[in-house]
């Protein structure tokens, strides 16, 4: 025999029970926690892969030799290797407070309160990973080191990716109605 499948009226009565805008703000703040915990251990473990990325785009290496650019040049092994521990570091920091974000998210949806904080949780940690890859990446790196112009060292459309998403995340986190429940 098999089992009958609840009525409609029965999930329409338990979906609009669910906290729908508080559920979304809560799973997509934690993608891109896990996302940016991600690219921070990545970048930890595999340190010199993307630490060759940042040293070319900074050295300006493989853009069009423009002099007129290329004045803009970091060609100190030094101050490269520090901007890039400085950009894990954000990293770093940035996951470490979305991963805060996501677990007030879940108490909240648990009915313990706190939607309040997390909004702020989770637009601290947005806007750190959209200072990242809007002012970091794609104003930095894409126009002050012209990286648009390397066919090799050219992150801008990840960073485009990378930003997309933390700002429709954040847009999410702000729409009327997901702290409904802290009132």
């Amino acid at each position: 025999m098999i089992p009958r499948l609840r009525s409609r009226s029965s999930f329409r009565r338990r979906a609009g029970a669910l906290p729908v805008l508080p559920l979304t703000a809560a799973l997509l703040t934690s993608t891109v926690a896990l996302y940016m915990a991600l690219v921070a251990f990545g970048n930890i473990t595999d340190f010199d892969t993307n630490r060759a990325f940042v040293h070319h785009v900074l050295a300006m290496d493989t853009t069009f030799k423009d002099p007129d650019l290329t004045w803009r040049a970091i060609d100190s092994t030094a101050l490269q290797d520090i901007a890039y521990v400085l950009i894990i570091a954000w990293e770093t920091v940035a996951a470490v407070v979305l991963v805060a974000a996501g677990a007030v998210w879940a108490r909240a949806l648990r009915g313990g309160g706190g939607f309040a904080r997390a909004r702020r949780l989770s637009t601290m940690g947005l806007l750190m990973v959209l200072l990242l890859f809007g002012a970091g990446f794609i104003a930095v790196g894409g126009e002050w080191f012209a990286m648009w112009q390397s066919k090799t060292w050219n992150g801008l459309d990840a960073a485009i990716r990378d930003f997309l998403l933390a700002g429709v995340t954040l847009l999410v986190v702000h729409l009327p109605g997901v702290e409904e429940r802290d009132v």
